[in-house]
Formats: C-alpha cells, sequence, structure tokens
C-alpha cells in the first residue's frame, strides 16, 4: 500500500506509537510520520506508507498551521504543562489582549527561535532530551533565548538556535490567564518555545497546555481520520489514503515518455525528449509523472537547461 493517510492524532500516545498502531491496522511494515506530535498535542499527522516513504523529506519540509492555549504565570522547563515548574509564579494582574498581541510583534516574520531543552535536537551526538532529562534530576530548569527572553534557569546544554518564520500569528481569545493563538509557521518551529518566550516577553511565565496542529502541508482535518476511527474500521482508513500522485500538490508536474519513465526509473537525466506534456516552469522540483497519471518520482532541475534529474525514484 502506497500513499499519504492523514491521522486525527488523540492527545496521550506518541507519533510513534501512532505510526505502530497503524502499521497493526494496515498489516504495512514500511509506515512513517513526517512530523513529530509531542504526546499532548492533537490534530494532523500524515503517515506516509510503502513506497511513498521516500517523499516523506518533502512532507516534513512543508508549513505547519497549530492552535495553541498558552497559560500565563509561571514558565516551566519543557515548555509545557508536562514539564516542572521554573522562575518565579505571577498570579495577575494579567496583561491586557492589546499588551500581549504587542509582545507578539516580536515572534512574528523570522527570527533566530531558541528550541526547548526537552527537544529531539542534537547536541554533541545526544538527544537535547536526554541531557535535559539528566539535569532535571538536580536542578531542572532552561534558558529561554528568544526574542524578549530573560534566562530561568541553566541546567543543561541547550540545542542551538534554528532560524524559523511565522507567517500568521493571531490571538484567538484571551480569558484571564489563557491566551489562545493561531499560528501559521514554518518546519521545525516550536510552538512551547512561542507560549515560554511570550511569557518571558510579558514578564509573567508561560507554558503551553493544549496543542492541535489543523493543518500540514496542504492536508488540513479536513482530509483526516481519526485514530479510533482507524483502528475500528481498516477498510475507511484504507480509503483515505491519498495515493502518492496527489501528495505533493503544490509542485508542478510532468508526464513522462514511456523512455522518460525508463530512464528516471534508472536515475538518468531528463531531457525535452523525455517530457510528453508540461514543463514544470520555474519550480525547482516537479512531480515526474507517467501517462497513466501515478507518480514515477520526483525530479530536480539541474544547472544545465532544460534537463531534470529524478531527484526521488518511487520504482
Amino acid at each position: 500500500m502506497d500513499g499519504l493517510l492523514i491521522i486525527d492524532k488523540p492527545q496521550g500516545p506518541t507519533s510513534h506509537d501512532v505510526v505502530a498502531r497503524m502499521r497493526r491496522v494496515l498489516r504495512e511494515r514500511r509506515i512513517g510520520h513526517t512530523g513529530t506530535l509531542d504526546p499532548m498535542a492533537t490534530g494532523v499527522l500524515p503517515l506516509v506508507l510503502g513506497r511513498a516513504t521516500r517523499l516523506a523529506k518533502f512532507m516534513s519540509a512543508s508549513d505547519k498551521t497549530y492552535e495553541a492555549a498558552v497559560r500565563l504565570g509561571v514558565a516551566t522547563d519543557s515548555g509545557d504543562a508536562q514539564g516542572t515548574p521554573v522562575g518565579a509564579v505571577s498570579s495577575g494582574p494579567w496583561p491586557a489582549r492589546e499588551a500581549i498581541d504587542a509582545a507578539l510583534d516580536a515572534f512574528r516574520g523570522t527570527f533566530l527561535q531558541q528550541p526547548p531543552a526537552f527537544s529531539a535536537k542534537l547536541i554533541d551526538g545526544t538527544r537535547s532530551y536526554k541531557l535535559a532529562r539528566q539535569a532535571r534530576g538536580s536542578d531542572p530548569g532552561l534558558t529561554g533565548v528568544g526574542p524578549g527572553s530573560d534566562p530561568v534557569a541553566v541546567s543543561a546544554t541547550l540545542p542551538a538556535p534554528t532560524s524559523v518564520t511565522v507567517h500568521r500569528l493571531k490571538i484567538v481569545s484571551v480569558e484571564a490567564d489563557l491566551v489562545t493563538l493561531d499560528v501559521d509557521c514554518s518546519a521545525g518551529f516550536y510552538v512551547r518555545s512561542l507560549a515560554h518566550d511570550l511569557g518571558a516577553r510579558l514578564g509573567v511565565g508561560a507554558h503551553l497546555v493544549a496543542l492541535r496542529r489543523t493543518r500540514s502541508g496542504d492536508f488540513g482535518l479536513d482530509a483526516a481520520i481519526a485514530l479510533d476511527a482507524a483502528e475500528r474500521d481498516p477498510e475507511s482508513a484504507v480509503r483515505h489514503v491519498i495515493p502518492p500522485a496527489l501528495m505533493l500538490p503544490g509542485l508542478p508536474a510532468v508526464v513522462l515518455t514511456q523512455e522518460g519513465v525508463r530512464r528516471a526509473r534508472n536515475g538518468r537525466n531528463l531531457g525535452p525528449d523525455e517530457v510528453e506534456k508540461g514543463d514544470g516552469g520555474i519550480s525547482l522540483l516537479v512531480r515526474l509523472l507517467d501517462s497513466a497519471g501515478e507518480l514515477v518520482g520526483i525530479g530536480r532541475r539541474t544547472t544545465a537547461a532544460g534537463l531534470l534529474h529524478p531527484s526521488v525514484v518511487l520504482g
């Protein structure tokens, strides 16, 4: 079975748990996810199946959309409600909506974000969360170094800051100490870090209490099936599988001749004579289709004009 299955992940299981459960449901060994969701998070979790696992890297790089609930008043060492409180505790009065929105300006656009200590980032070959767990035993804490944040406590070496982009950051509601946000961001963005850094910028501390991913790349909740529904009705899960040819609709498509298909599967460059229809415009990446509309692979433009190199081939 090849393709993309969008699971609406419930709170509780890890992304790896979801993969393991769907392997049993679909009886397909080759399943992977294209972007981790924390156990407390819910929503869109794209799974790649069979030969489509080769397309995971293209899916992982896509933008994401979240609805996030942030609790003001105290920071935690993990940035969310599952962490240990650190620093001073505030009991109000709480910042006005206008003050919160002004503080959020620092996190709109492109900036360097400090990933949480409890993350899968590598530090000298070791996962950051492993180092943070070791440190938590003696002196739990982390440093927020996002825009406007102040150090809270240092107990572990932190991952290097990374460049991220926030395309949209809107306040959905403010109810006393609970702020709900709508976030449209680049891959690699940590909403837990946003919650922590917002609290630091406001001077009251904050952490993430709920997170729902509503979109990953071109696919939202409307394309998803709930995990429990997929487990109850495997046939329904199969019907939700999106074929490989439709997995990356944002990439232009090129239909290859029969000779073009043969050359692509052998990893050889493709010229105009191997293209039956479409030229991909100016896009760096294109979908390579056969005459039946099935995905052969993903092509990448070469430095030579008119040539495409099959970067990934499904076989």
